[in-house]
C-alpha cells in the first residue's frame, strides 16, 4: 500500500471521550430511562456492554479495556451517577480466558441473586447495530433475562445516525486535521508487548510520517 509514500497519511486511533460521542451516549441513555416509571428510574441498573478482549490480548498492554471504561466514567459523569452501573464483556468465542464479567451472566446474576426487575442494556463500544446488537442482546439475552425473572429490562437504542454522533464524528475529523498531529500519544505505546508482525508493521507505516500537513 503506498510503497512510494505519496500519500501524506495519518491515523484517528482513538476518541473514546469526546465531548461529542459521550453527549450522543447521555441522550440515548436519558431517552430510554424516560421509558420507565418515574419512581423506578433511579433504581434502573445501567449495564455497559462491550466485545470482549481475550485476556492474552490485554496483558499484551491494549489500551482498549481501560479506554473503554474512560467512556464509561465521562457517561457517567454526565448522567450525574445517579443509577447504579455495571461495565461488562460479551461476545466471547473459544475456551480461552476473556475479559469478565460477561454481559450474560452479570444479567443473570442481577436478576436470580439481586431480583432485580430493571436493567437498560448499553452497547458501549458498538456505535451501529449489527449482529452483536440486533441479536445478541435483542433477541439471545433480552429474552433469556425475561425468563430469569426480569420484567424491565430493555437496551438503548444504537447511535447509528443519530445527528449528534454524526457532528461528533465531523467534529473528530476537523480537530484531527487542525491539530496536524499523524497519530495520539499513545499510539506507539499500544501494545507494547504484542509479538504480531501485523501490528507492528501498521505501527511503522504510521509511524514513519513524521510532517505536519501541508495546509492551504
Amino acid at each position: 500500500l503506498d510503497p512510494e509514500r505519496s500519500i501524506d497519511w495519518s491515523l484517528i486511533d482513538r476518541w473514546g471521550t469526546h465531548p461529542g460521542l459521550v453527549a450522543s451516549f447521555v441522550h440515548r441513555i436519558q431517552d430510554s430511562l424516560a421509558t420507565y416509571p418515574e419512581e423506578a428510574r433511579k433504581h434502573v441498573v445501567l449495564v455497559f456492554s462491550a466485545h470482549s478482549l481475550p485476556m492474552s490480548v490485554v496483558r499484551r498492554g491494549d489500551h482498549y479495556v481501560r479506554e473503554v471504561a474512560a467512556t464509561v466514567h465521562a457517561i457517567m459523569d454526565q448522567l450525574g451517577h445517579k443509577n447504579p452501573f455495571y461495565l461488562t464483556w460479551q461476545s466471547k468465542v473459544g475456551p480461552l480466558p476473556w475479559m469478565e464479567p460477561q454481559t450474560a451472566q452479570l444479567i443473570e446474576d442481577l436478576a436470580k441473586k439481586k431480583k432485580q426487575k430493571d436493567a437498560l442494556l448499553i452497547p458501549v463500544a458498538f456505535t451501529s447495530d449489527h449482529i452483536e446488537t440486533l441479536y445478541e442482546l435483542d433477541l439471545e439475552l433480552i429474552k433469556e433475562a425475561t425468563e430469569w425473572g426480569m420484567t424491565g429490562i430493555k437496551r438503548v437504542e444504537s447511535l447509528n445516525d443519530m445527528p449528534t454522533f454524526t457532528h461528533a464524528m465531523a467534529s473528530v475529523v476537523s480537530e484531527h486535521l487542525k491539530n496536524g498531529s499523524h497519530w495520539s500519544q499513545q499510539y506507539e505505546l499500544q501494545c507494547p508487548s504484542c509479538t504480531k508482525d501485523s501490528c507492528s508493521n501498521a505501527k511503522q507505516f504510521f509511524t514513519g510520517f513524521r510532517s505536519h500537513f501541508v495546509r492551504s
